[in-house]
């Protein structure tokens, strides 16, 4: 289970300063216009010193929505545990959790908005770079798992894990429905291939 703390700024690292500022100012500016001098000046730390923690703007990139995933993935263990006997049910509204989420996040908002322009550097981590995201879902779904009946060998549960965050993540970016009516119909796929 992924536990999301909150810690006061005094407490936080260095990193999850400049994480957190990074994704305050990509929602005010878009991440186009985030630089390290900016982030430094954010944060109250030197230009270096920010370098120095991130490595590099694509690597701030990954740390920032890996940062986001774990809001998420907290949505999903919540889900699962208030419905710990039928696995479908827990489908569904991990699903309708995850996607009432994404409409609120300002930060996936500003990423995937045209009104900030193109973003190049992030949208492709949600999309076609998406394997950090896409694995750490994954495991954080089969971790869940394992707790329900499923009527299927591990082969077949893996591919039916991946049919199920991949969609998910599809309809994070570009939603066709309303989160119930979506987490309604992935539920039912996915009843469909786990059941035993």
């Amino acid at each position: 289970m992924i536990e999301v703390v909150t810690a006061s700024p005094q407490m936080r690292t260095m990193n999850e300063r400049v994480v957190a500022a990074a994704a305050e100012l990509t929602c005010e500016v878009g991440w186009a216009n985030v630089t390290m001098s900016k982030l430094a000046d954010r944060v109250g730390v030197s230009r270096q010193t920010v370098y120095n923690e991130m490595g590099s703007k694509p690597a701030l990139a990954e740390a920032m929505v890996l940062r986001e995933l774990a809001t998420f993935l907290a949505a999903v263990d919540r889900a699962f545990d208030q419905h710990p006997d039928d696995l479908v049910d827990a489908i569904r509204a991990a699903v309708n959790e995850v996607l009432v989420e994404a409409e609120r996040n300002a930060l996936l908002q500003a990423v995937v908005s045209s009104a900030y322009g193109a973003e190049s550097d992030l949208l492709p981590l949600l999309t076609t770079e998406s394997d950090a995201l896409v694995h750490t879902a994954h495991a954080v779904v089969a971790g869940r798992l394992a707790a329900y009946a499923v009527g299927v060998d591990a082969v077949h549960l893996d591919a039916a894990i991946d049919m199920v965050v991949r969609t998910v993540l599809s309809h994070v970016i570009h939603p066709s429905g309303p989160p119930a009516e979506t987490a309604e119909n992935i539920a039912w796929l996915a009843g469909r291939a786990l059941r035993p």
